[in-house]
């Protein structure tokens, strides 16, 4: 009888803060730096003798995440050696926390977080010269959040794939929101890592396999699936034993996990307190009361409001909330348009289906990325008092982007306000039909269709200005 598999997955996510300083030192911190070994000091080389000092910021910054996913901020915190001997730990230990982390539980897209705590990332090893590999210690020392979730069960690896991918996204968005961290994947400063077990009962988990530095959210969906499809394929074969506890790596070439080492315990880290560094008691370093109002709106209160004040669609909230850039030239919108529901939804159209596409097509250096909000919100509301109609505001969004005309008087210049007096309309129509005769005789004729093609040459002659309900009924009219 064929079995019913339960992945299960939890997350740890590393992300660099953004502090203008290291964790524990007043050296740079640039993740940009292009040469290597600038951004040093004794204190993150660990030269004997050299003391840290902790940066409040980055501790600051940690303690903002935790109120953002409803977390516990621990009144007491210190930080830990963790002890291990790689080329990139300068120190032979890194300073992390154990015990006692900064923030505990919490919940953020299904997932229930176990703890965020603070410590210092490593060193970055460069493996570009042939036989040998370099250093680069401008990394070392930078401070390093470590967010680490409860193990969630999935009924199939794609859900797995899909929902570890998520929570993943939604982290990187409240990072931005926060402006704790740049969170670029590509560049390192976000580092998701999936600790995945297979079991054929829900409330048992089964071996567990960590994959390590997964840099791209694809990776992160792709890796998942395949983890839990390879752990299936052992428990269907009934070789569950050979499921070994380790940690793996993900080759992207190859799409697929490999080995990489034996998955190390607590105890093999050796974790005690760091001697040279303070307790800290964050109730009174900090206010807590203070910094959770003082939070920006976070991802899913905005798609709350967009959803409940404005009734905008999902998909185009998510635009918003995925490009910061956007969604802050689009609150300016708003406030110009004085939060009015259908001069929004009519906004938020043109955005979508026109001005994000002339953005990405027209936009050449030294021109507005977005135009000025009030000279867009004017386009808007003259569209919607049928001051233009529809072809035309959708022409004058293109001067709007690529040179921020004012779009009323360029209407007026261009003799694109739109005509609906039915009398000019009808001078114009007449015109049309005279010199159209062979057209006028297939509509009489029964195609219909040769009425539109007598509306498209009154546009064409009044430059699409021509109110297009009210010159397909003169035309009837007339051609009766």
């Amino acid at each position: 009888m064929q079995k019913n598999y339960y992945p299960t997955i939890g997350l740890e996510i590393h992300a660099e803060l953004k502090t203008q300083t290291k964790m524990f030192c007043a050296c740079k911190n640039d993740p940009d730096e292009e040469k290597p070994n600038v951004n040093i000091c004794p204190v993150c080389m660990a030269h004997p003798g050299a003391l840290p000092v902790i940066n409040k910021k980055a501790v600051e910054n940690v303690i903002k995440v935790g109120l953002a996913v409803d977390g516990k901020i621990a009144d007491f915190t210190e930080f830990d050696r963790k002890n291990y001997f790689y080329p990139d730990i300068p120190k032979g230990y890194q300073i992390s926390q154990y015990k006692f982390p900064i923030v505990f539980g919490g919940h953020l897209a299904d997932f229930d977080i176990t703890r965020v705590h603070l410590e210092e990332d490593t060193a970055n090893n460069k493996h570009d010269r042939g036989d040998f590999s370099l250093i680069d210690f401008n990394r070392a020392g930078v401070p390093l959040m470590e967010l680490v979730t409860e193990p969630h069960t999935f009924d199939g690896a794609d859900e797995a794939g899909k929902g570890a991918t998520k929570f993943a996204k939604e982290l990187q968005l409240i990072l931005w929101y926060l402006g704790v961290s740049e969170a670029n994947m590509e560049k390192g400063e976000m580092r998701v890592e999936a600790n995945i077990s297979v079991s054929t009962d829900k409330k048992v988990l089964g071996t567990k396999v960590e994959v390590k530095n997964l840099n791209s959210f694809r990776s992160v969906e792709r890796a998942i699936k395949y983890e839990i499809d390879r752990m299936t394929e052992l428990l269907e074969k009934g070789k569950g034993a050979e499921i070994a506890q380790e940690t793996r790596g993900w080759d992207e070439s190859k799409q697929k996990t490999f080995s990489q080492r034996k998955k190390e315990g607590s105890a093999d880290y050796r974790y005690f307190p760091d001697p040279d560094l303070p307790k800290l008691k964050l109730y009174e370093a900090f206010d807590l009361k203070k910094m959770k109002k003082e939070l920006p709106e976070l991802p899913e209160d905005k798609r709350l409001r967009y959803k409940k004040d404005y009734g905008i669609k999902d998909e185009d909230t998510e635009v918003y909330i995925n490009n910061p850039v956007l969604g802050t030239w689009f609150e300016l919108v708003i406030k110009e348009l004085k939060e009015k529901k259908e001069l929004i939804q009519l906004a938020s159209n043109y955005i979508k289906n026109d001005i994000a596409g002339l953005v990405n097509t027209v936009l050449v250096e030294g021109t507005t990325k977005y135009p000025n909000p009030k000279n867009f919100a004017k386009l808007v509301n003259m569209n919607f008092n049928k001051e233009i109609n529809s072809a035309v505001a959708k022409k004058l969004l293109g001067n709007l982007v690529t040179f921020d005309e004012n779009v009323e008087n360029l209407a007026k210049e261009e003799g694109l306000l739109q005509i609906s007096d039915e009398k000019i309309l009808k001078q114009i129509a007449e015109r049309i039909i005279d010199a159209n005769l062979k057209v006028v005789a297939d509509y009489k004729g029964g195609k219909e269709q040769a009425l539109m093609s007598l509306v498209g040459q009154i546009m064409k002659e009044t430059k699409g200005s021509a109110n297009p309900a009210v010159t397909k009924q003169i035309l009837i009219d007339l051609l009766k």
